[in-house]
């Protein structure tokens, strides 16, 4: 015969129970107003920067088609002030691949060639020019790896990590004068991923991240509210990869030795196996 149990009786569960009060109308209603906001405001505000971009174009554009090729010349009486929105959005989309296609072509590259040599003659306008052609070939070029990864570095020092995006591999004086192999990392400022530092860091102290370039940049922009799952396998996420590091034998050699830079990491063995008496047991000190 089972027995039920009245859990009134039990002298442990006396007084330990109590009813949780539920919320008042107010409270249900202003989370419900928090939680409509949080539902319509990103789509709001994508609809609104959009809407903008698009009366911003359409009024610098439409202005410059003659009345005769402009089809909202063709529109019914009453509806000329409404235009057809999208339409200069849509001639420059056409414009620019228009250009695009002359400059494949030897006439193109000739102009090319001719309006650079011009303004490569300009002081002022060169620089500008140069540095912005060259930021866009980076970052629109096909066979450029620019912004493609996301890595995790130690930064602003050992112990603290960050969320860096590989720019491409340092060359030139910088990489002469580095002995490690480093690569150029853009480090992203908070909530401004536009706005951050070029580091180069030396590729073994860099992880590559499995997330996104797009996850990546959301974590950098909501200050770490928007985390991307990791994805990998099990095995892997019960495995860490990374831990702070110090030196501090590198760190006393440096200040000892009054090294201001390149100071390998392996000096202290080095030293240490280079000393004739080492084998001994002896250091100089000893001695």
């Amino acid at each position: 015969m089972n027995a039920k149990r009245d859990n009134n009786d039990d002298p442990e569960n006396k007084g330990s129970d109590h009813v949780i009060p539920s919320p008042g109308m107010f409270a249900r209603m202003r989370a419900y107003f928090l939680t409509g906001v949080l539902v319509s405001a990103p789509l709001a505000i994508t609809f609104g920067l959009a809407w903008w971009f698009i009366e911003f174009v359409d009024s610098k554009v439409i202005p410059l088609i003659p009345a005769h090729y402009n089809p909202e010349s063709y529109l019914p009486v009453g509806y000329e002030e409404y235009g057809i929105p999208g339409f200069g959005l849509l001639v420059i989309i056409v414009f620019i691949t228009v250009v695009g296609w002359f400059t494949t072509n030897f006439a193109g590259r000739a102009l090319i060639k001719l309006y650079e040599r011009i303004l490569g003659r300009i002081p002022a306008v060169r620089s500008i020019y140069g540095a912005v052609k060259q930021i866009l070939e980076t970052v629109l070029a096909n066979q450029s790896n620019a912004f493609r990864q996301a890595v995790l570095l130690e930064y602003p020092r050992r112990g603290m990590w960050a969320i860096g995006f590989i720019t491409g591999e340092t060359t030139g004086e910088v990489q002469n004068l580095t002995e490690d192999k480093v690569i150029n990392i853009f480090l992203p400022t908070t909530p401004n991923p536009t706005s951050g530092f070029l580091l180069f860091v030396p590729k073994r102290d860099v992880v590559i991240l499995d997330m996104t370039v797009e996850e990546a940049i959301k974590m950098v922009m909501s200050g770490g509210i928007v985390t991307p799952p990791d994805r990998r396998p099990e095995a892997e996420r019960n495995q860490p990869k990374v831990s702070a590091k110090t030196y501090e034998d590198v760190d006393t050699l440096r200040e000892k030795e009054n090294v201001p830079i390149l100071v390998s990491r392996d000096i202290p063995a080095r030293t240490e196996n280079s000393d004739p008496q080492a084998k001994d047991g002896k250091t100089p000190e000893d001695a």
